[in-house]
């Protein structure tokens, strides 16, 4: 038992059995601390072991699954365990890269809960030594008929686009889904990618006793305080009361802030750096510590703070934006408040690194906190809960529709109204999407695509995650959320390099969520290991619940690929009159948890495709060579909706195409025996529909023959403004493709400017 000392601050109220409950801290755990201080703690250090030892930051239910991920490979610099992820791309050249949610902040405060997520991620990178690049998210809301829901959408659509336009990253991709799920407990997950120099990456581990920890950045508010906890409770009712824990933003200072640290970590005058995010001072700083195996000493007297008579429980866990951490060498205290200075910043002494590996906070000349640091970080209590299959789900995989099949040409149109399928430009026409002039593919594709300045290379992203397949089967849709991440990055010509995943789940404590977890990060493992895309980092999110109940299991694959050749990035519409058109793919017309069903049958249900990850091996490596070769005139891949959706957005175009293509499509050959529902609407895996100039189509398929991927000339890319028919063995379906083009940019503005007047109205 190690015996520390520390003393209340004046006005903290007793600790007791019942405040001890309000800090979500259960008996077993307040035992564990009693025993580790040997004393009571006091209110600030209830605080700290609350924060520190929530889900949001400790991992408790989640470390031991965490471990099975791949986490090597000859690419990776850093993997989990710090800010952010680094990759090694060539030609001294670094990507970091990390996904986050945000999500409960945003469900109760929508626009400053997405902007501060963005605000926190960038932040995380650039504290590697990278410069932002990018930023990407995906977003999960409920049906767009619920007002909620259009108050949430639109206000995190605003606070997504607002910070990132502001600090001045473009946001060249991602994802937005619509179901019941989500209702409630929207989930806002943001991705962030920089570039840096190898020799410029930095750590965030403390060293060098005596060296001094500064604060650089804004001043501490009361904002924020307890965000993790918030971050590791379910949402309720009383939730709304949470929102003065949710913090606010400026996009302005953000920058100032990126500059200076960027110049700070190249000066050489600090030898660690750490975002103040979940927890605040208090995550920090332990964490700084316990990484370096020493102690740290702050007194929280010299933090400055936005108001007077701050306590050092709210000075330590408030989650204040736009705050950085330094060690500076002892030495060099001037130079660092220096180069903040020309940032317009301040940076201020606040403690120093010591040797007795004890975490102590001061007030003045009262000892607030003093914990063992070490154990104050990695000694928090791991659960390894019971985990049971939901028998509904097990029923559900075997359900099939009860309605009869519509009308196929009326199907097709409302798959393509879906605003889960429909295009996102109002989502992303409020993103900057260009600024820096590097980005060679933009949103409205499969995967956005940025130039690495000064080099012939590109970085490809994109992030995807089926929710219904890990629903109805969380092995193989943990499986299916890292192939299609894959095959979105390999379409524009990149290779898959590595991953970082933001695990959205309901409470852990729940055996048929867990269960859900458990087998989604064994499928998530399986196909990362298969497609050589080690996992780099991440977040999980737990007790993603309303009182509906739990969200869809939503594990996010954020997935970076790179270009040897940025000018040779393939694009995903039609580009040519007389192009051939080809399946890339075995089609098997599988349509259970499909979108036509989900979609247009009113039917969650079914098992989802099964993913045969040598074959999207197989299928990633002639994608990547036929690129290199010049083969492709464009490239999409098949997922929601199947060749339905695929050849018509194809068709159709990005949104500022001078107007949509037609084609003539023949499926008879691929047909064998199926359905017209099932060869049009299914969702197997491991495909993907390019276009290729006549003059290039033998080479392109004899490449296909000898990369093992099956690939079938389908028909030809016809004249704009044109008609789309598709024939199959039994009938022939029509549609106008200037008809599917306004259906499918439509759709999303549609409902929001109509529901937004009735709003109005009422």
């Amino acid at each position: 038992m190690t015996v520390t000392h520390a003393e209340p601050f004046p006005g903290d109220p007793p600790v007791t059995d019942e405040l001890v409950r309000e800090h979500n801290l259960n008996q077993e755990e307040y035992a564990r601390i009693r025993a580790m201080l040997g004393r009571i703690p006091t209110f600030a250090e209830l605080g700290i072991f609350s924060a520190l030892w929530s889900e949001h930051c400790s991992y408790k239910h989640s470390r031991p699954i965490l471990k099975r991920f791949p986490t090597h490979g000859p690419r990776v610099l850093q993997g989990p365990g710090e800010n952010a992820g680094v990759l090694r791309l060539g030609e001294g050249w670094a990507v970091a890269f990390k996904i986050e949610s945000h999500n409960h902040p945003s469900a109760v405060e929508p626009y400053q809960g997405a902007a501060t997520g963005v605000g926190g991620i960038v932040r995380d990178v650039f504290t590697m030594g990278a410069r932002p690049i990018a930023l990407l998210n995906s977003l999960r809301f409920g049906p767009l008929s619920d007002a909620r829901n259009r108050y949430l959408f639109a206000g995190v659509v605003r606070g997504v686009g607002n910070y990132g336009n502001c600090v001045g990253i473009p946001t060249v991709g991602g994802e937005v889904d619509f179901a019941p799920g989500y209702s409630g407990n929207p989930l806002v997950n943001a991705m962030c990618v920089g570039l840096l120099r190898e020799d410029d990456l930095i750590r965030s581990a403390a060293s060098g006793v005596g060296n001094i920890l500064m604060a650089v950045g804004s001043r501490t508010g009361r904002d924020g305080i307890h965000g993790a906890s918030f971050a590791s409770e379910e949402l309720t009712q009383e939730s709304e009361a949470r929102r003065p824990q949710v913090q606010v933003g400026d996009p302005f200072t953000e920058k100032l802030l990126l500059e200076a640290s960027l110049e700070l970590i190249a000066s050489g005058h600090i030898v660690a750096i750490q975002d103040m995010g979940a927890a605040g001072l208090t995550s920090s700083s332990a964490e700084m510590a316990a990484r370096g195996g020493v102690g740290v000493e702050i007194d929280v007297a010299l933090v400055p703070t936005r108001e007077a008579g701050m306590t050092p429980y709210e000075i330590l866990l408030s989650e204040s934006q736009e705050r950085m951490l330094v060690v500076a060498r002892k030495d060099r205290v001037g130079q660092v408040r220096e180069i903040a200075r020309k940032w317009e910043l301040d940076a201020t002494p606040i403690g120093r690194v010591t040797d007795d590996g004890m975490y102590r906070v001061r007030h003045g000349s009262r000892t607030v906190v003093e914990i063992p640091g070490e154990p104050l970080v990695e000694d928090c209590p791991v659960y390894e809960p019971a985990a049971l299959e939901d028998p509904a789900v097990v029923a559900l995989r075997s359900a099939r529709p009860a309605q009869l099949p519509p009308d196929l040409a009326d199907a097709w149109r409302t798959l393509l109204d879906s605003p889960s399928i429909a295009s996102k430009r109002w989502v992303y026409e409020q993103y900057d999407s260009t600024v820096q002039a590097s980005t060679v593919l933009g949103p409205g594709g499969d995967a956005g695509v940025v130039a690495v300045p000064g080099t012939p290379l590109g970085l490809a992203f994109s992030t995807d995650c089926n929710s219904r397949y890990v629903r109805l089967d969380p092995f193989e849709g943990g499986k299916a959320a890292v192939a299609e991440a894959a095959r979105n990055v390999a379409c524009t010509g990149a290779r898959p390099i590595g991953i970082t995943n933001c695990l959205n789940f309901g409470s852990p404590e729940r055996p048929e969520v867990f269960f859900q977890f458990r087998e989604a990060c064994r499928g998530i493992a399986e196909a990362c290991r298969v497609l050589e895309t080690p996992v780099t980092g991440g977040n999980v999110s737990f007790y993603n619940e309303s009182p509906t109940g739990a969200v869809d299991p939503t594990p996010v694959i954020g997935m970076v690929g790179l270009i040897e050749d940025a000018r040779l990035a393939v694009g995903a519409h039609f580009r040519a009159t007389g192009d051939s058109i080809v399946v890339l793919g075995a089609t098997a017309g599988h349509l259970g948890a499909s979108s036509y069903w989900a979609v247009v049958l009113d039917t969650v249900a079914g098992a989802p495709p099964p993913v045969d990850l040598a074959g999207e091996r197989r299928l990633i490596d002639f994608l990547v060579a036929a690129a290199e070769q010049s083969l492709l005139q464009s490239a999409h891949d098949l997922s929601d909706g199947g060749l339905a959706v695929g050849l018509a957005e194809a068709c159709i175009g990005g949104p500022y195409a001078d107007g949509p293509r037609g084609a003539k499509i023949d499926l008879r050959r691929m047909q064998n025996g199926m359905s017209a529902e099932a060869v049009f609407c299914g969702e197997d895996h491991g495909r993907v529909v390019i276009s290729v100039s006549p003059k290039k189509r033998e080479r392109l398929l004899e490449l296909a023959g000898q990369s093992g991927v099956p690939a079938v000339v389908v028909g030809d890319v016809g004249e704009k403004l044109a008609k789309l028919e598709v024939v199959f063995a039994d009938r022939t379906v029509r549609a106008g493709s200037a008809e599917l083009r306004d259906i499918y940019y439509s759709a999303i503005p549609r409902r929001m400017d109509l529901t937004l007047a009735q709003d109005a109205a009422d």
